[in-house]
């Protein structure tokens, strides 16, 4: 940890930071605080910068969490060989906890529940995290079922672990093909021929954008997933030098359900995670990363029938000049007798009333994805998504309308600023790693 903690930007070190921090001196700033500053003043001003809170909300395949808890009397069963949450599989162990009535489970977030096709793992763990009680189905060794009834005040155990999250920002897709194409990157069938992209990616606030050479975020970095308190555990799998994500846990118990959940892609439940990481500003390297915006930072165009590079645009043609927050009129809806918007979203965050003939919309649900703008018929919601402002391999300058966002940075705007505050307020302690990652 030595050449983390020499590490200089001007004459302050991390540990110098640390200080400024306890005396109530340190300059911390979110990154979108940052990218302000540096359009309305010369880049030199971020030398008086501290922190830096960054963060990301997105859908995070790589998520599972690890539950431990009762679910009868000692002696009831001896040991169980599957179980169930709310009709989502979980992987029992990995110990056996013989005769104590105890259960020790993996659930994965990416889990589908046997009988509610649009409901898994996410759901589950925003369900638990809201105070639902959930239906435990416990199968014996002897095949007999046990059945329970459990919240997660009732878990004395319960942390959620990404194996790979925050990556340094993602991709956008678009389908060149003739068919439409199901896929786990679009919430409908993605239509042929370029008629509409996706992409994932919170741009200029995402952590690893900030830090990409990971010279203060290593092993044990404290940081907030889904608002709880957690550490970095590592490099996450899938990680490359290029693309770089990481791995890390905190306690269920802590978290805000509005930071987390399902979403239901077109080949079913995905999970979306949020993460916030303050990067103190110790090297020339950061600074010069902090200061970069959406507009200059690259996002690559896939093909989501290869996964291959066919074209390159930026982060700024989706992320700048758009609308962050998906906006509902409730007076603009006609009362179709089939919502299309219902059928679509993927937070199932709109419910249409047959009898009043008319859609609701639970907003601490919405993903602000804006695909209910372009299912809805009547515009009772609103949004400016952009365009990818694609260039293709042969040199060609080629525009798609976005029509489904993967990742919500207005919540990853309120959790960064929350971690501002937090430090701020000394409710939330930044420490140096233990060890560098790679």
């Amino acid at each position: 940890m030595a050449k983390m903690a020499s590490s200089i930007t001007g004459n302050k070190s991390y540990s110098e930071i640390l200080e400024r921090i306890e005396r109530r001196e340190a300059v911390v700033l979110t990154a979108e605080e940052v990218s302000h500053l540096v359009e309305e003043r010369d880049r030199s001003s971020l030398v008086e910068v501290d922190v830096v809170t960054t963060a990301t909300r997105a859908v995070m395949s790589g998520t599972y969490a690890v539950l431990s808890f009762s679910v009868a009397d000692p002696g009831s069963f001896q040991r169980a060989k599957k179980a169930w949450l709310n009709g989502i599989p979980a992987q029992v162990g990995p110990c056996p906890n013989e005769n104590l009535g105890v259960l020790d489970l993996i659930v994965f977030g990416t889990a589908h529940s046997s009988d509610r096709p649009d409901y898994g793992g996410g759901h589950l763990f925003r369900d638990l995290v809201e105070g639902k009680t959930i239906h435990v189905v416990v199968q014996k060794d002897g095949g007999d079922l046990l059945q329970a009834e459990v919240g997660l005040e009732n878990m004395p155990q319960a942390r959620m672990f990404g194996s790979r999250h925050a990556f340094k920002n993602y991709s956008a897709f678009v389908n060149p093909g003739s068919h439409p194409v199901r896929t786990i990157f679009h919430a409908r069938d993605f239509e042929p021929h370029c008629q509409g992209a996706t992409f994932s990616g919170c741009g200029q606030i995402n952590p690893l954008k900030n830090d990409p050479l990971l010279e203060t975020i290593g092993i044990g970095t404290r940081i907030l997933l889904n608002g709880a308190e957690g550490y970095v555990l590592g490099m996450g799998t899938r990680s490359s030098k290029e693309r770089p994500n990481l791995s890390g846990f905190a306690d269920m118990h802590k978290m805000s359900a509005e930071y987390m959940g399902g979403f239901v892609t077109g080949m079913g439940p995905e999970c979306i995670c949020s993460l916030a990481v303050p990067i103190p500003l110790v090297s020339p390297t950061i600074l010069e990363e902090i200061a970069r915006r959406d507009r200059e930072i690259p996002l690559p165009v896939n093909d989501i029938n290869t996964r291959k590079v066919i074209g390159q645009a930026d982060y700024g043609s989706v992320w700048e000049d758009v609308d962050l927050e998906v906006e509902f009129d409730p007076q603009q809806c006609r009362g179709c007798r089939r919502c299309l918007v219902e059928m679509a979203c993927p937070m199932r965050a709109v419910r249409y009333d047959q009898g009043a003939r008319a859609a609701s919309r639970d907003g601490s649900l919405c993903f602000h994805c804006g695909l209910c703008v372009t299912e809805c018929p009547n515009s009772a919601f609103r949004c400016h998504l952009g365009a990818l402002r694609m260039r293709t391999a042969k040199g060609d300058l080629r525009e798609v309308p976005v029509v489904l966002r993967q990742s919500d940075k207005l919540r990853a705007l309120k959790l960064s600023e929350e971690l501002k505050e937090r430090i701020l307020d000394g409710s939330f302690r930044m420490a140096l790693p233990v060890e560098r990652i790679g």
